[in-house]
């Protein structure tokens, strides 16, 4: 009888040990945060019984288990949960991987001496195997590198496939090529070092488009060769990074948490001009305080500049106008920077202006009374006192030169027309000089170079056409694409003497499409 009244008082302790250990306390009810652990509520030497190991699972606190309703200070309104429509996106990984090499000709690897001619020829070929739809033979796309005025001494730098297109950014003293592969396992950016007959090329910059965030993002190299910028998306937005040449570092420059994004170099290379949007929009990441929302703020297409000056280690801003281009530098302090949309059909804008990173000074560029007009396609002198332009008014579409305060030197019109986006032309280092072609197949002229007065020096009818003038950084040579109409409409890369004349065609011998790059080597 002790033994049956002994066993039920044991059974009746358990069984009220149990009811308490599954009762959680009142604090633990009306605060989550401050439930007692696990170790605080189950006791196993107290409670051995498998009743015990039920309640000790009841009694898990939220703090073992990381939900996000945990995290009340972060999201105290559902409606400012974040969704999915703004999760960060992946950021872009440094790498030097994908080694791959290439033979080189000494007269490249032991230096450049002279400025050379980069351009590409896409499928070589003999003849064209559908004639119904003049398919192409294959996407082999060669990149070659030629002295002015010697097409034999033309050379093979690099086999690609031709979606790299015109993707391909050199190294100013060209010991150094960077170029775009959009296709195959390892898209990227990669580079060639010249520097050596075994030239060796690796992926730098693992993307798959040169377009971050909606904008283009093309790398800038730095006059020395050793640095290259370029913007590339971050979590929330866009950042510019510095990359060494040797891939060896890497710098996130801005971190701002805003758009930062086209940088280019001053000649000299002290000062990094890019473009930001950190004047109407401190950050991107959701919660930070008067920052933007992705969900309700379109993306920026345009931002003010800032200058970061590589001497002082700072960043300031150049000038309170909203651009809607690159900007672009003059000389190693005069900056250009443009407004407005030119595309606008129903009220096409475009305004110039001229600032200088050593003076605070900035002045809008135009003619007197010019306010219903617009300026496209403008080429500075090197010392930033002239510039070549379309004046484009309604219908009326004028070439002009003029001075950078406003002074009218000479207009062309009956005698010198292009399109409308349709003129390109370079400046000679020397200043003396400029030559003046079509861009995207329209041009309707031959060899034309100006003095500074708007005189002609060459007026050559076609052929061959010029299209792309662009001269050496020495100023000694031009080079130009030239079409034919008399071979079947063939494109061909030229070079001449700076006024224009002893024209040679130095891809005579090539089949296919030819496309200029630019100049690699020396800068004077």
């Amino acid at each position: 009888m002790r033994r049956s009244l002994r066993y039920a008082l044991v059974m009746l302790m358990v069984v009220l040990t149990a009811c308490d250990a599954l009762t959680p306390p009142p604090t633990a009810t009306s605060t989550p945060t401050e439930t007692p652990t696990p170790t605080e509520t189950v006791e196993p030497s107290a409670t051995p019984s498998p009743t015990v190991t039920a309640t000790a699972t009841a009694t898990l606190t939220p703090s073992e288990t990381p939900t996000e309703t945990l995290t009340p200070s972060i999201t105290p309104i559902p409606s400012e949960t974040p969704l999915p429509t703004i999760t960060p996106m992946p950021e872009v990984q440094f790498r030097l991987d994908q080694w791959g090499e290439t033979t080189l000709p000494e007269s490249i690897a032991d230096g450049i001496d002279s400025p050379l001619i980069l351009f590409t020829n896409s499928n070589d070929q003999q003849s064209i195997s559908n004639i119904a739809t003049a398919e192409a033979e294959n996407t082999t796309m060669i990149l070659y590198a030629v002295a002015p005025g010697a097409p034999n001494s033309r050379v093979e730098m690099l086999e690609l496939d031709v979606s790299t297109g015109h993707q391909i950014y050199p190294a100013p003293d060209g010991r150094t090529i960077a170029y775009f592969q959009p296709l195959g396992a390892a898209p990227g950016l990669y580079i060639l070092d010249t520097t050596s007959t075994t030239a060796f090329t690796g992926r730098l910059i693992p993307i798959r488009s040169m377009v971050q965030r909606g904008l283009v993002s093309e790398p800038a190299w730095s006059p020395d060769g050793e640095t290259m910028a370029i913007a590339l998306q971050t979590g929330y937005a866009l950042d510019v990074y510095l990359y060494a040449r040797d891939g060896s570092s890497r710098t996130n420059l801005t971190q701002s948490g805003s758009y930062d994004w086209w940088p280019t170099w001053s000649p000299d290379g002290r000062y990094l001009a890019f473009v930001s949007d950190r004047d109407t929009c401190p950050s991107w990441v959701p919660g930070t305080e008067g920052g933007c929302d992705a969900l309700s703020t379109p993306a920026p297409t345009g931002g003010t500049v800032y200058v970061y000056d590589s001497q002082t280690e700072t960043t300031e801003q150049l000038a309170d106008i909203i651009v809607t281009e690159p900007p672009r530098w003059i000389n190693r302090r005069q900056v250009v920077l443009a407004s407005g949309d030119q595309l606008d059909l129903l009220n096409p804008q475009r305004n110039l202006w001229i600032a200088n990173v050593q003076v605070d000074n900035v002045q809008r560029v135009a003619l007197p009374g010019d306010e219903d007009t617009f300026y496209l396609n403008d080429r500075w002198s090197p010392d930033g006192s002239t510039v070549l332009l379309q004046r484009v008014e309604g219908n009326d579409i004028q070439v002009v030169m003029m001075t950078a305060d406003g002074g009218l030197i000479r207009s062309r019109q009956d005698d010198f027309q292009f399109p409308r986006f349709g003129m390109l032309a370079d400046w000679a280092a020397t200043g003396d000089r400029i030559a003046i072609g079509g861009v995207r197949g329209q041009c309707p002229y031959g060899v034309r170079v100006a003095d500074p007065n708007f005189d002609f020096v060459a007026s050559g009818s076609p052929p061959p056409t010029m299209c792309d003038p662009l001269y050496s950084p020495n100023g000694q040579f031009l080079a130009f694409t030239g079409l034919n109409p008399n071979v079947d409409g063939r494109v061909d890369v030229y070079s001449a003497t700076p006024n224009g004349f002893g024209q040679v065609n130095l891809s005579v011998d090539l089949r296919g499409s030819m496309t200029l790059i630019g100049w690699l080597g020396p800068q004077s």
